[in-house]
């Protein structure tokens, strides 16, 4: 009997749960325990070895000879540093006949500058690092990089990898005082970011509630995937359809990381310094969500009282100087009330800078206040002129025009204080030279209010001087003052605006203050005494990474706590379940799915549980994932091929008692020394094969894949390593470490650039080579070119990288790119300079290229196509070799 299309779906979809019925019992998700040795014959030692072997013996296959020693240098090298050897390099390996030369080398490449480069190069990969943000904007991260830094020193310190991992996804609640523990956390800020979504729209709106959902599901993607293995964004519209992975858990892992977003957080490399700093982060923290156990405090209340008695609530007395001169740059009428106000009428600008000129009242000025003024012609009776009452008072500045000098004075002002500010729009904005930033008051439109900004040194205006206060409104929407008032005062500093509610509040005696009252003085009090002190530490650095605690950027705000996560019903935004808790996946029987973090506000508590149970020694998902990855990178294809997915629908291991027994050794006599697991795998025989099987016609019918890897794979240089190798090779390269990546434009603050996209100036700059790879910069949206299409296929972390051919596209890039022809000619300028004579030259640039002398033969035809297209174009020929392209 047929059946229809739509029953046939109905049918799956009714077996799907079936087929995920046992998932449980996945090999994944089962304990990591240790298998013996097998024994062999023709053992080697190394326990690789043996397991390889055994398996070969199964299938009756043997192993491939060693491979030469020239092939096996330019292997190692580029496996562990990303460059292959110089000329001497290699010659003084196939030298030295030594036992233990291989060994030796492997230990000096471990120990390079280059290793921790080449490895943080494939961290980034598997992270989705990049310098901007992708999207429709693709702004710049100018403090990504701090991140880069930390992994290239991180793999070359050999961390121990359950720190390096509990670094990357809470570094700054398990290690707080570590100042590089805060840097890991641009793990978690890695991939693209959506601006718009996340910054630009309203907080109340649907589409900034979708955006945080897709953010968090990108957060957790990367962490699963990378760390563990698992898909579990498969479970984001329903449980996942084939590993045991609930809707609830997927939630619950949202949930973790709820209260963190992607910025600019402060970091100091100073521990003395970072563990200040982050002291008066947390009491902020705790002021600013009204903590009663500080705002309470015995300890609080005397700080209070202390500071009454300093003096501090004494009034100030202010001088407004008769208004000479206002003027609008927007065409608005303004015109003089007789309190010595200035009101703003006629046409409303959509932006507006305003500038009021007076004579100064007083010999000697130590502040500046600034009155924005409620009236009922102004729209909700002002003081702005917008719809709701509102304003945005971009900046403020104090210009002093003295006799006979051509150009305004810049009067340097501090310490800005107001009577109220908009969350996320303080006053402090007002001074911080970004015309994005401002001051508000919203909800407290319909009011008059006050800021005050104190002078860094007191001015003592000359005789015929004057004073010009300078207004600029340029957030737009017609978010301008609608009446102001300036006026300055000579009393002695602190001045700060004291708000009504501290007003009332002092008022009040102590014995009969409410808890509200003490709250609302302690909350100014303690708080005015954590801003001294960070004003008093040296500036901080600055990295882009998850933080909770950070200055809003726009529409961009720190959470005051986590926010509230819902199991989405089939992934709906209006379809919002069960409220999930933090938590992660049930699958995992050796460990709690749940995790209990104490108060809600502590978002650090839910990163550190998922860390700890990530990092966990009883997590089989976490130490088979890494070992694999590595092994991964060093044959060409994984022991399980799908590095990211271990589950149904990924591969099964091709060695699975391997695969265990490496990851217990790594977990247990390595303790998580990754240069230990790479030493293990690339002093192995398996490691050590030639690239052509002992017996080709047997290995080619019982093992095409070469899985049980009777030989070694024959593997591309990927992109990174094709450019870094040409560098090397004409010279051009630039061993430099550590610092922002190199771009290739001029950045202006505030603006959105385009790269000159002019590759001719790529590396070749008249007196230095460029960056290496990692550490050039690049938009996310805006590839090289080159790289681009020498990325593909290789380096994708979904698939495998057993690459023996290179696409048309490949083959065109390498013959016609500038980079290539212009490093050619670099290449033979250099050669010109070390060797004399067509015949050396030709030799030298084997030597260069490929890390060989070249055959009679060879010398023969090159010395012939040198003399007819010159050296040049002999070195391109060269760089377009598959022996320069594969690694044997």
């Amino acid at each position: 009997m047929k059946r229809s299309c739509s029953s046939l779906v109905l049918l799956f979809a009714a077996l799907l749960p079936a087929m995920a019925g046992d998932a449980t019992n996945h090999w994944a998700y089962q304990p990591v325990v240790r298998p013996a040795v097998p024994g062999v014959a023709n053992a080697t030692g190394n326990p690789v070895d043996a397991f390889v072997r055994a398996k070969l013996a199964d299938r009756g296959l043997a192993p491939a000879p060693e491979a030469d020693r020239r092939s096996l240098v330019r292997r190692v090298f580029l496996d562990l540093t990303g460059l292959p050897p110089t000329p001497e390099e290699a010659a003084a390996f196939e030298a030295d006949d030594a036992s233990d030369a291989y060994g030796r080398l492997v230990d000096r490449l471990l120990a390079s500058p280059r290793h921790g480069e080449r490895w943080a190069r494939h961290w980034m990969d598997a992270a989705h690092f990049a310098e901007t943000h992708g999207h429709d904007q693709d702004r710049i991260r100018t403090h990504a990089w701090p991140y880069r830094d930390y992994l290239v020193a991180s793999f070359n310190a050999d961390k121990p990898y359950d720190r390096f991992v509990r670094e990357q996804v809470a570094g700054d609640a398990l290690f707080p005082d570590d100042p590089t523990a805060t840097v890991a956390l641009g793990f978690l800020a890695s991939g693209p970011w959506d601006e718009s979504s996340l910054r630009d729209i309203r907080e109340d709106t649907l589409d900034r509630q979708i955006g945080r959902y897709l953010d968090r599901d990108d957060v957790v993607t990367t962490v699963m995937q990378t760390f563990a293995s698992v898909t579990v964004q498969c479970a984001r519209c329903h449980d996942h359809k084939f590993d045991p992975i609930p809707q609830r858990d997927y939630y619950a892992l949202q949930a973790v990381f709820a209260g963190v977003d992607r910025a600019n957080r402060v970091w100091d490399a100073d521990p003395a310094v970072h563990r200040a700093r982050q002291e008066l982060f947390a009491l902020r923290r705790k002021v600013a969500r009204g903590d009663p156990a500080v705002l309470l405090s015995a300890a609080a209340r005397a700080e209070v009282a202390d500071w009454v008695r300093a003096g501090n609530v004494h009034p100030v007395a202010w001088s407004a100087g008769e208004p000479q001169q206002f003027l609008s740059t927007e065409g608005a009428t303004l015109s003089r009330r007789p309190d010595g106000s200035v009101f703003s009428g006629g046409k409303r600008p959509d932006r507006e800078t305003t500038t009021i000129s007076a004579k100064p009242p007083l010999e000697a000025i130590t502040a500046v206040r600034l009155e924005v003024m409620a009236d009922d012609a102004l729209p909700q009776h002002g003081p702005g002129r917008n719809e709701n009452g509102n304003f945005h008072l971009s900046e403020f500045q104090l210009l002093l025009f003295e006799p006979g000098a051509e150009r305004a004075r810049v009067v340097e002002l501090a310490n800005p204080s107001a009577d109220f500010e908009q969350d996320g729009w303080g006053i402090a904005r007002a001074l911080d030279g970004d015309e994005k930033t401002a001051w508000g008051i919203h909800p407290r439109e319909g009011e008059s209010h006050e800021a005050v900004f104190e002078l860094k040194q007191t001015l003592r205006p000359a005789p015929g001087s004057t004073l010009v206060f300078v207004l600029r409104q340029l957030h737009g929407g017609g978010h301008v003052i609608g009446r102001a008032r300036v006026s300055v005062t000579d009393a002695g500093l602190p001045v700060r605006v004291l708000p009504a509610a501290i007003r009332e509040a002092i008022a009040v005696s102590a014995e009969r203050r409410t808890d509200a009252q003490w709250t609302t003085l302690s909350r100014h009090v303690v708080g005015a005494r954590i801003g001294r002190g960070l004003a008093a530490l040296p500036s901080p650095s600055m990295v882009y990474a998850a933080a909770s605690d950070f200055e809003p950027d726009g529409g961009l705000k720190p959470a005051a706590a986590p926010r509230t996560v819902n199991v989405l019903r089939r992934g709906e935004i209006t379809k919002p379940g069960a409220v999930a808790e933090p938590g992660t996946l049930s699958c995992v029987a050796a460990l709690r799915p749940r995790f209990e973090v104490g108060p809600a506000q502590e978002e650090g508590a839910r990163r550190a549980a998922l860390a700890s149970w990530l990092a966990d020694r009883d997590n089989p998902l976490v130490w088979r994932s890494i070992v694999n990855r590595v092994w991964r990178l060093h044959f060409g294809h994984g022991l399980v091929d799908t590095p990211n997915d271990f589950g149904k629908m990924g591969d099964a291991p091709s060695h699975p008692e391997l695969l265990d027994w490496l990851a217990a050794w790594f977990r247990d006599d390595a303790k998580g020394s990754l240069k230990q697991l790479h030493r293990l795998i690339v002093t192995s025989a398996t490691y050590r094969q030639r690239c052509a099987s002992a017996d080709p016609r047997a290995a080619a019918t019982m093992d095409p894949d070469n899985r049980l890897l009777s030989r070694m794979n024959r593997t591309r240089l990927d992109a990174e390593q094709v450019r870094d190798t040409i560098l090397q090779a004409s010279g051009r390269l630039d061993l430099r470490m550590g610092g922002p990546g190199d771009r290739q434009f001029d950045l202006q603050p505030g603006i959105h650039v385009t790269p000159r996209v002019d590759y001719t100036k790529f590396d070749i700059d008249a007196d230095a080579g460029r960056r290496r790879g990692i550490y050039r910069f690049l938009f996310r949206t805006l590839p090289d070119p080159f790289m681009d299409a020498l990325d593909c296929p290789a380096g994708d972390q979904l698939t495998p990288i057993r690459t023996t051919s290179v696409t048309v596209q490949q083959a065109l890039a390498l013959w016609n790119d500038v980079f290539v022809t212009r490093h050619a000619e670099h290449l033979a300028r250099r050669i010109e300079a070390e060797a004399n004579g067509i015949e050396a030259r030709v030799a030298r640039a084997f030597e260069l290229v490929l890390q060989r002398r070249p055959s009679p033969a060879e010398s023969g035809e090159f010395v012939a196509y040198a003399n007819r297209h010159g050296l040049a174009n002999g070195c391109r020929l060269l760089l377009n070799a598959n022996e320069f392209m594969f690694v044997n």
